[in-house]
């Protein structure tokens, strides 16, 4: 064994760090890979409604042969319901790849979202030819990005007052508080700040006080002590006289309650809306997805926590994720939590709430597909560590890395129900929402967990193949021909659950002889298996229900009568993969 000397020592470290650093062997300076791309995008900010339609038109414009826009329709206001398809030029068009779904934004206020589908498509289109693996995905798959599926929504909370949660609706007329009138008690910005923040009274009685170090901060007092304040609520007024505030704003449906699967009325499942589908966001939306059974993977982008979720929404629908369909999950997820620092791989239901219709639960549950929600964002990336970041200490310091623009400093207003109060406080920028700062990497590792799942859809090939001259017979003579059917990928061709519950269609395997026919075909299990499982009908055309597994493979059989020197043409396609295709010569083994 080569003894390591401590000069052997110092010359390796010494290459480690210069390759970190971009060092040569010696320390010589090498060239940082860097993509230019045609559409300059700078992710250090958030783009309104208006500018994601026009940056992903810019885009669309600038690489024609590989993205095609379009409008699946208009929203409840009348704004775009912009699709990009984006693909390679090699391998066919993308309808006859598997395919991945993208979204953002079906939460107006979860705005970030948006940025994330934008950037994916902004990544993809630059690197096509310049970068190995991204040309090779998008020559293999292709994508269905849809920064906005709320574009209201988003466009509402850039221009209007809010709070970080509210605009989270589509805008669909509501009579929210019963009251016979829609929409009559919405937000009221007091001190016009363009936020709805908080409310605060003097009050002999109260149970709160401020800190006299730092006003900003109202703590509550400790039980059987006076304070001086009271709690509001949330800035506004009652417009309606009913005694409430804000209780009927321009807010609609929650459109990831609106879908079919398991989607329940409002009075289990607030947000709901009237029936599933019921506006033209969720309706095109679902439109397009069944209109493409190619989507093999789903991706929707949503705020906040910092987790990677998937179904079920609901405890009794556990049983629709088989053993099978949680391994694909879990090795897509695990290596995501380690690409997202302080996410963390949850399930629905049992780690979050209870959903009822919604967007992945129906495509993972109905459609039977692959599929994810990141939520974007957790405030303990502020400071790059494990532990609670939501006391007083922590938010303070939050401010101060945003130079106080998440903070409304409180002022003095005549209510016209309560009289002075003070109002202001954390603003909307100031919890949910990504800090500019950190955006673009918020955006590249979360692409960088979509393409890792994107490029797990399957891959099929014809694997090994043998040939076996079985001598004649009343058919004329005939002929063994034994292939195996293999997917590279993670994810099969049909789920467990496509299985089970008989979702789309089949993959079907045919045999074309160019002389001759097919006499008899069926699976085997293994190479040397002597006898196999006949299909009843249509020899040269099989139906393999069960599909390719991930990783996996499946043996076929066809039993061929005819003259030696004829070839047989093999098919295998699938809804979820790309059709292949092979000539086999039939000829007797030297």
């Amino acid at each position: 064994m080569k003894r390591v000397t401590a000069r052997m020592l110092k010359v390796s470290i010494a290459a480690a760090v210069g390759f970190v650093c971009g060092l040569g062997p010696v320390g010589e300076a090498i060239a940082q890979p860097h993509i230019e791309s045609k559409v300059d995008i700078a992710f250090n900010r958030y783009y309104s409604y208006e500018d994601i339609i026009r940056l992903t038109r810019e885009l669309a414009e600038a690489y024609p042969e590989l993205v095609e826009l379009r409008v699946l329709g208009e929203s409840i206001e009348g704004r775009e319901l912009l699709v990009a398809i984006v693909t390679g030029p090699d391998g066919g068009a993308h309808d006859e790849k598997p395919a991945m779904w993208i979204d953002g934004n079906i939460h107006g206020n979860e705005i970030q979202a948006a940025e994330v589908v934008l950037y994916t498509l902004w990544y993809l289109t630059k690197s096509y030819g310049k970068n190995a693996m991204l040309t090779e995905i998008l020559d293999d798959y292709s994508f269905y990005l849809m920064p906005m599926v709320n574009p209201d929504g988003r466009a509402y909370w850039f221009t209007q007052p809010a709070t970080p949660h509210s605009a989270r609706q589509n805008l669909r007329p509501k009579d929210s508080d019963l009251d016979g009138t829609v929409n009559s008690d919405g937000l009221d910005d007091l001190d016009g700040d363009g936020s709805i923040t908080m409310m605060w009274k003097k009050d002999p009685d109260g149970d709160w006080i401020r800190d006299r170090h730092d006003p900003r901060i109202f703590r509550r007092v400790e039980p059987g002590q006076k304070g001086d304040y009271i709690y509001l609520g949330w800035e506004g007024t009652d417009l309606d006289g009913d005694g409430r505030i804000n209780e009927d704003p321009p807010f609609g449906d929650d459109m990831n309650r609106a879908f079919p699967g398991d989607w329940q009325p409002e009075y289990v499942q607030r947000g709901a809306g009237d029936i599933p589908l019921q506006t033209p966001e969720s309706l095109e939306t679902a439109r397009f997805i069944l209109d493409h059974p190619n989507i093999a993977a789903v991706q929707s982008y949503h705020n906040t926590g910092g987790m990677i979720l998937r179904g079920p929404g609901t405890d009794y629908r556990e049983n629709l994720y088989s053993r099978a369909d949680q391994r694909v999950y879990d090795r897509l997820a695990e290596p995501g939590v380690e690409m997202l620092p302080f996410y963390r791989y949850l399930i629905i239901y049992k780690d979050l709430y209870n959903v009822h219709g919604g967007f992945v639960t129906w495509t993972a549950e109905t459609l039977g597909v692959i599929s994810f929600t990141n939520e974007l964002w957790t405030v303990q990336k502020f400071f790059q560590r494990e532990g609670r970041m939501d006391d007083e200490r922590t938010w303070l310091w939050r401010d101060k890395l945003a130079f106080g623009e998440i903070f409304t400093d409180y002022t003095e207003v005549d209510h016209p129900q309560y009289g002075k109060i003070l109002v202001g406080g954390p603003n909307k920028w100031s919890s949910r929402v990504t800090p500019t700062f950190m955006l673009e990497e918020e955006c590249h590792r979360n692409f960088a967990f979509t393409v890792w799942h994107a490029e797990n859809m399957p891959k099929l090939s014809f694997g090994r193949r043998e040939v076996r001259d079985l001598g004649p017979s009343e058919h004329g003579r005939l002929w063994s021909v034994t292939v195996a059917v293999e997917n590279e990928k993670i994810i099969p061709t049909r789920t467990a659950l496509a299985i089970n519950k008989s979702i789309g269609r089949a993959d079907i395997f045919t045999c074309e002889p160019s002389r001759g026919e097919v006499v008899a075909a069926g699976r085997v299990g293994s190479w040397f298996d002597k006898h196999m499982n006949p299909v009843r009908a249509e020899p040269g055309r099989v139906q393999v229900a069960e599909g390719i597994p991930g990783e996996g493979r499946r043996l076929m059989r066809f039993v061929v009568a005819a003259p030696e020197g004829a070839s047989v043409t093999l098919r295998y396609d699938s809804e979820k993969a790309r059709t292949i295709e092979e000539r086999i010569e039939l000829r007797a083994a030297d």
